[in-house]
């Protein structure tokens, strides 16, 4: 049972990656073209579907990932350094969304509730760096995690 609940967390975790550069290489650059108003509104949509998810995706890891080091490996004695760093980079990865969500996305929201554009553009920037820094350490947890077991 436990080794069948590790794919499914990596084929989420894999997805809201997949979700997240899309929503950063592909569908920013497309919105750009818009006037504040429709981009904005687009904007507060998108994301208020996607945190939904995240916050899936963050029960889902953490409970497959828990079960692993609990169920499989006896412990936190029994993994390895790589396991170490990639439960520390996605517990700082999930302090920066609970941030993100409560801070400037709810900000944003009101901004873009107020029709205030300038100031949800504003808000929209400080979520897209944090949304960048999690990408950025994303990526990196997948390239410990691949690379982990063969490190010694």
């Amino acid at each position: 049972m436990t080794h069948a609940v590790l794919p499914a967390g990596r084929a989420y975790s894999h997805r809201a990656g997949a979700e997240t550069f899309f929503a950063h290489q592909v569908l920013r650059p497309a919105a750009a073209e818009l006037e504040p108003g429709p981009r904005l509104t687009l904007w507060s949509r998108v994301l208020g579907r996607f945190f939904a998810w995240v916050f899936a995706a963050i029960a889902l890891l953490l409970l497959t990932g828990y079960t692993m080091i609990f169920g499989v490996y006896a412990g936190f004695g029994g993994i390895g350094l790589h396991i170490h760093l990639m439960q520390g980079i996605g517990i700082l990865m999930m302090l920066l969304f609970f941030h993100l969500y409560f801070a400037p996305w709810r900000r944003f929201r009101i901004a873009v509730a107020r029709q205030d554009w300038a100031e949800g553009g504003r808000q929209l920037g400080q979520i897209r760096t944090i949304v960048t820094i999690n990408l950025v350490l994303g990526i990196v947890v997948v390239a410990i995690g691949s690379s982990g077991r063969y490190w010694g």
